[in-house]
Parts: structure tokens; C-alpha cells; sequence
């Protein structure tokens, strides 16, 4: 973080180096008319200064020019390569017009004469604001580097999804329009997610909306066929809301084209609650399908049950079992709450 703090709870903090009494006191009379107030440190000698720079903690330095054992300039030197966005101004009443040059040169901020010292309070007060627009302008373009990168990522990741669904899709579907009605739902559940994240600013989903926009695509005209039993408020990370979109389209597939949704009365039931299992709490999700044809493991595993299985191992942290009972698959998820994320 900056070394500058620009104090926004507590009054801005100067230090003031300057030996003579008098003309310490005279600057903290002109600094008592800065809005807002401010917090003065004193500093009278170079001990002084290099103890309070090795502290720091302050946001804006006020420096005689002339001092006994040094001076000024040395002083601003000292603090552009320790506290270099910290402002420095000069009040001084022996700065002529080339040193003054020379010091903005190096990098101070202002001076101010000592015999117009009425200026002070304007000049604090500009190079506070100032030093506060930089460190926000600096904490926006690094926020923006943050989210350009993120967003990169999530790109990336995206793509290599993307690619492996269609790759392990093309494989496992034995004609052109299997391909195509599998890769359009896949991709819509992943779209789905995405757009349901976006609209929390991509931090977090509940469990009950990942559900409900997933199925959203099928409900058209069986709507009444999705039975679901709302349990506890259950927020998920985008890595899991993500796995678990996908997992919901792949059982709903599965249930229009051999399960429970492909017959006239076959209806599916939807539950989960929340279980405390050793040191964590844990989510228990149910799909049941009921009154659809006989069931029974497939001889050979697709990539719609290796999608499950491995989503729910590696993005969920979870464990799945599929069981064909008679009536309908049941497809049973538990999965651990992410640490970071309230369940309630």
C-alpha cells in the first residue's frame, strides 16, 4: 500500500520540521485555520526528522529551508526517496526564485514565505487534496490491473471448458443432432451460471437460484414436473455455483431423454438441508426421480456421469452416488460449505 495514508477517520497528520519556537508557533496558528483540522508533529533537527520518517504514518511535510545541522533541500531529498508520494512544501523566508525552482525540480510540492504566511492554510490544503486524488486514482488503476486480470483468467478457464465440452460431447453423441442438442445445453447451463453470477458482481449464488435458472431452459410445459423443497440459504463460490449448474443440466438431460421427464406422469423431486459432519458444516442435495421407466447402471459411463462425478469431486470438494432404483435415478450430492461463504 502507498506510503501516504491520507487519513479519512482521523485528521490529516503533518510534520513540521522547523528549529525556531517562534516560527513554529506562528505556523501552527495559520495551520489551526486548515479545513479539515490537522494533527502536528514536531521535528527540530535532523534526528528528529529521520526518527519521524523511519516512523512515517503522517501526510504532508512542512520544511524550513535553513537549519542548523542541515538543510532543506537535503531534508526533501531525504524524504522523496523514503516517502515519495508524501507532499512537501518549503516555508522558508530565504527562498529565492532559482532554489525554489530547483525545488520543485526535485520534487517539492510548494513553498510558502514566512512573511506571507497567510498562504499557508491554502496551500496545505491544496496539497492534501492533491495527494488524496493520487492515492485514488492509484487504488482505481490497481483495482482495474485486478479485474483485468481476474477477468483474463476467467476467460481462459472458460475457453478450456468450452473446448473440452465439445471435444468430450462429439465423442459420446452417436449422431449430429445428439451434438448439437447436448453442446446447446451445456453451454446454456454454463451461460446460465455466468449471467447469475454476474448479477451478484460475481461473488456468490444461492443454491436455490443456481437450481431454478438451470432448470428454467426444461420448465417450459413441466414446470409443475419440478418439485422442489426449499431448504436453508445456501451460497456458493462461482467455481462451485458453476460445477453445480452444470451438474443440475446433466441430470434434467438425462431425465427428459431416458429418465422420470420422458414419460407423461414421471415428475422429479428436488430437496437439501444442511448437515454438521465432523469439524464442518455440509450440504446434502437430492434429485429423485419418480414414476419414470426402469432404471439401470449403464453398462458404460458417458461423459454426462463422468461430468457429475468429477465436478462434484474436484470443483465441489463433494461426493456423488447415483443410485437406479426402480421408480427413477436418485442422484444424492454432499459437498462441504466453502469456509469463506455464510450458509444460513
Amino acid at each position: 500500500m502507498d506510503r501516504i495514508s491520507i487519513h479519512a477517520a482521523e485528521y490529516p497528520h503533518i510534520l513540521l520540521l522547523e528549529d525556531s519556537l517562534l516560527d513554529a508557533e506562528l505556523i501552527r496558528e495559520q495551520l489551526s485555520k486548515v479545513e479539515p483540522k490537522v494533527e502536528i508533529r514536531a521535528a527540530q533537527n535532523r534526528a528528529d526528522f529521520i526518527r519521524a520518517l523511519d516512523e512515517g504514518g503522517f501526510d504532508l511535510i512542512l520544511s524550513d529551508f535553513s537549519l542548523p545541522d542541515f538543510d532543506g533541500m537535503t531534508a526533501l531529498e531525504m524524504a522523496s526517496a523514503q516517502v515519495p508520494d508524501v507532499p512537501f512544501i518549503f516555508v522558508s523566508g530565504v527562498l529565492g526564485e532559482e532554489v525554489a525552482i530547483e525545488s520543485f525540480r526535485r520534487g517539492a510540492t510548494d513553498y510558502v514565505l514566512k512573511q506571507r504566511l497567510i498562504r499557508l492554510p491554502a496551500a496545505v490544503e491544496r496539497a492534501l487534496a492533491e495527494a488524496r486524488e493520487r492515492v485514488e486514482r492509484r487504488r482505481a488503476e490497481h483495482q482495474k490491473e485486478l479485474l483485468v486480470r481476474e477477468l483474463s483468467h476467467r476467460v481462459k478457464n472458460t475457453m478450456a471448458m468450452v473446448m473440452s465440452l465439445v471435444r468430450r460431447t462429439a465423442r459420446n453423441s452417436p449422431t449430429v443432432g445428439d451434438y448439437s442438442l447436448n453442446l446447446l445445453g451445456r453451454l446454456r447451463a454454463m451461460a446460465d451460471a455466468h449471467a447469475l453470477l454476474f448479477e451478484t458482481n460475481w461473488s456468490q449464488a444461492d443454491l436455490s437460484d443456481i437450481i431454478q435458472r438451470t432448470l428454467a431452459a426444461y420448465s417450459q410445459g413441466r414446470g409443475e414436473r419440478f418439485q422442489i423443497t426449499e431448504g436453508p440459504s445456501v451460497y456458493l463460490d462461482p467455481k462451485a455455483s458453476l460445477a453445480l449448474s452444470m451438474v443440475i443440466n446433466e441430470l434434467t438431460t438425462n431425465a427428459v431423454k431416458y429418465g422420470a421427464l420422458s414419460v407423461e406422469n414421471g415428475y422429479v423431486l428436488i430437496s437439501w438441508l444442511r448437515t454438521t459432519e465432523g469439524a464442518g458444516e455440509r450440504v446434502q442435495l437430492q434429485w429423485q426421480e419418480v414414476d419414470g421407466p426402469a432404471v439401470s447402471p449403464p453398462g458404460d459411463p458417458g461423459f454426462g456421469t463422468t461430468l457429475i462425478e468429477r465436478s462434484i469431486a474436484y470443483e465441489l470438494q463433494g461426493d456423488v452416488t447415483l443410485e437406479y432404483a426402480p421408480t427413477g435415478l436418485i442422484c444424492r450430492i454432499t459437498f462441504p460449505v466453502p469456509a469463506d461463504v455464510s450458509l444460513t
